[in-house]
């Protein structure tokens, strides 16, 4: 047996009275910390997660002129606050729809996103259609499907004149993967 290196024994690890040596306490130390750096890393990750299936998204009615704003036939753009802006949100917490007036007082509201990826789509009145530029989707002026990779027609938003002024209800839109 090599003298030089003796196993070290129990006294070495602890003493005699039951103390516990600095390499142990430093040990122990270190794994109590670790384990609050990874609750710190870990709890964050886990709620944005979850987050999405607890959050219910305010649906909130925003004006976007008065009635007499839009004339009828015409299909315009308009710009309204998100359902639920940040307050470090800046200038993304505001939205689009295409907006067009079909009577005395009726109105329909188009979603800006095309429902294939989201890009924002134009409107093209000389053809009375909707133009997605990021994979050629196409949908007719009631929203529908015309051509391209578009799998559902373009989301509406709720739309009611109040007191004068044209609203729309501002909701989340989802986009559908196809």
């Amino acid at each position: 047996m090599n003298e030089s290196n003796p196993e070290p024994s129990q006294s070495c690890r602890e003493s005699k009275r039951g103390e516990i040596t600095r390499r142990i306490f430093l040990g122990r130390v270190s794994l109590a910390l670790a384990g609050v750096g990874a609750a710190i890393v870990t709890l964050p990750m886990i709620g944005f997660i979850l987050a999405p299936l607890y959050r219910k998204e305010p649906e909130v009615w925003r004006t976007v002129g008065s009635v007499g704003d839009f004339k009828v036939g015409e299909t315009s753009s308009v710009e309204f606050l998100d359902s639920s802006p940040l307050p470090w949100a800046g200038m993304t917490a505001k939205t689009a729809a295409w907006l067009r007036r079909t009577g005395d007082r009726d109105f329909i509201a188009f979603a800006i996103n095309c429902s294939h990826l989201g890009c924002p789509v134009r409107w093209q009145s000389s053809a009375g259609l909707f133009m997605c530029p990021c994979h050629g989707g196409v949908y007719y002026a009631d929203g529908s499907v015309a051509a391209g990779p578009p799998p559902a027609p373009l989301a509406r938003y709720p739309v009611r004149v109040w007191g004068g002024e044209v609203q729309i209800q501002t909701q989340p839109i989802k986009i559908q993967r196809s």
